[in-house]
């Protein structure tokens, strides 16, 4: 009877770790998200927004989102990284209005964008991540390319 209740235990520990990604930091849980929908919603209602984008310079210009900010930033590791969306902070704390980070897929480039953005005294209540990224962006009619 023991060694059943073990297994159980055990077997429920791990699925709980594999659901969880093991607890760690950059898990899906750990960040806010706006879907494609939900930002073209925001868009088209003409709600207050920024969008920092977060591309390297070439695909910028490929494709990005009507109205966004474009730092160049991408991959946010380095300290010049950072000072990429530093020159941006002056436009962010002008108001209270939502802030959708856009990175190449709305992974690893925007969960790094958002915590820096915390650390520099954002709310967590005005960050999201554009969820996939410019990668899951589907809708023509918002979509810019080259410098503008």
């Amino acid at each position: 009877m023991f060694k059943k209740l073990y297994l159980l235990f055990a077997i429920l520990l791990a699925a709980g770790i594999l659901v969880t990604g093991c607890g760690g930091q950059g898990t899906k849980k750990d960040f806010h998200y706006k879907t494609a929908e939900e930002l073209k919603t925001m868009l088209e209602q003409g709600e207050p927004i920024h969008i920092v984008d977060i591309q390297v310079e070439e695909e910028y210009k490929q494709g990005h989102i009507k109205g966004s900010v474009a730092t160049f930033a991408y991959p946010v590791e380095s300290d010049e990284d950072k000072a990429k969306l530093d020159a941006v902070l002056p436009e962010l704390q002008k108001d209270e209005a939502p802030i959708v980070i856009v990175c190449p897929r709305g992974a690893g480039g925007a969960e790094r964008t958002y915590q820096y953005l915390q650390e520099k005294g954002f709310p967590e209540s005005r960050l999201f991540i554009l969820e996939k990224g410019w990668a899951g962006w589907d809708y023509r009619e918002w979509t810019a390319t080259g410098s503008e």
